[in-house]
């Protein structure tokens, strides 16, 4: 089966697509999303035009409900077809056609669609909705829950294979420094599972640049509080630990707890300790003096 979400998070602004199937290479396909504009899943006997054109039509001032008409009037293959498209606004316009393989549905939300062909039984869209309904977080934890309640339904009747999620806001900006997430599993036994460990590790690195802007901003008990946080939560922290102890001593004269953090990755893994010197020459650092100092961790 191939089942997905679109949604709009109306505090943040945030737009989202994610999406599962016994394919390879899901996030190639399915899912596409242009921030401030649009998002829309098109899959089925997936017609790829449907993405694009459909984006076109919103950025071009369409409605979503206009944008779904147009493109099922110019396709003869629509009745095979199932499709999702979201605007800015949250209109949803959602279309499951008749010679999809059953069992194949949707459920039309507040600010979401969810869709679902070739399910092993009927009750996919409901579990997903609810499940949405249900959940707290920001847009990409609760699509990620859909998602994972769609997977308890049973799945794909012929079972699971990738899955991909991108998540964009909305700000007036170019659309790529939108960019929340852009996650793909293009070919696992466990998709699912596997975004979700992608999804954790998004959440916790977009939690660690919140540390460094309450540090920027002064706060910094409040960021050593928020980068502790991101680092307990990331199934794999030696990249972030690496960065927040170079800026920690770097930004804010923070050499001891930066060497707190270094003694260990430097006993586990001495190549980066190899590398804090290479920063030098690169001018990635303000205050080179710093490296004596922790090289001596």
């Amino acid at each position: 089966m191939t089942y997905s979400i679109v949604a709009r998070d109306p505090d943040s602004k945030q737009l989202g697509v994610a999406v599962q199937t016994h394919q390879p290479s899901v996030g190639a396909v399915v899912p596409w999303l242009k921030a401030g504009v649009g998002a829309i899943a098109t899959q089925s006997l997936t017609n790829i035009s449907y993405g694009p054109l459909g984006l076109e039509m919103m950025q071009a001032g369409m409605s979503a409900k206009n944008a779904l008409a147009a493109l099922l009037a110019s396709d003869s293959g629509s009745h095979q077809r199932q499709v999702s498209l979201i605007d800015k606004d949250g209109n949803v316009a959602t279309h499951t056609g008749d010679h999809c393989i059953p069992f194949a549905g949707h459920h039309i939300g507040n600010n979401y669609s969810v869709q679902a062909n070739m399910m092993l039984n009927d009750a996919v869209p409901a579990a997903m909705a609810k499940a949405f309904d249900e959940a707290q977080g920001d847009l990409m934890q609760r699509m990620m829950i859909a998602m994972e309640a769609a997977e308890g339904e049973g799945g794909d009747i012929r079972g699971s294979q990738s899955a991909a999620m991108q998540v964009y806001s909305s700000e007036d900006k170019p659309h790529w420094e939108n960019r929340i997430c852009d996650l793909r599993v293009d070919e696992h036994s466990d998709p699912i599972a596997e975004l979700r460990r992608l999804v954790d590790l998004r959440t916790a690195d977009l939690l660690s640049r919140e540390g460094f802007k309450h540090a920027e901003d002064g706060q910094l008990n409040d960021a050593l509080e928020t980068l502790a946080k991101a680092r307990e939560m990331s199934s794999d922290p030696t990249e972030m630990i690496f960065w927040q102890a170079l800026t920690m001593a770097d930004n804010h004269d923070l050499i001891e707890e930066a060497r707190v953090l270094l003694k260990p990755l430097f006993a586990d893994e001495p190549q980066w300790k190899e590398l804090i010197p290479r920063l030098v020459p690169a001018e990635l650092l303000d205050h080179p003096e710093i490296v004596e100092k922790l090289l001596d961790t």
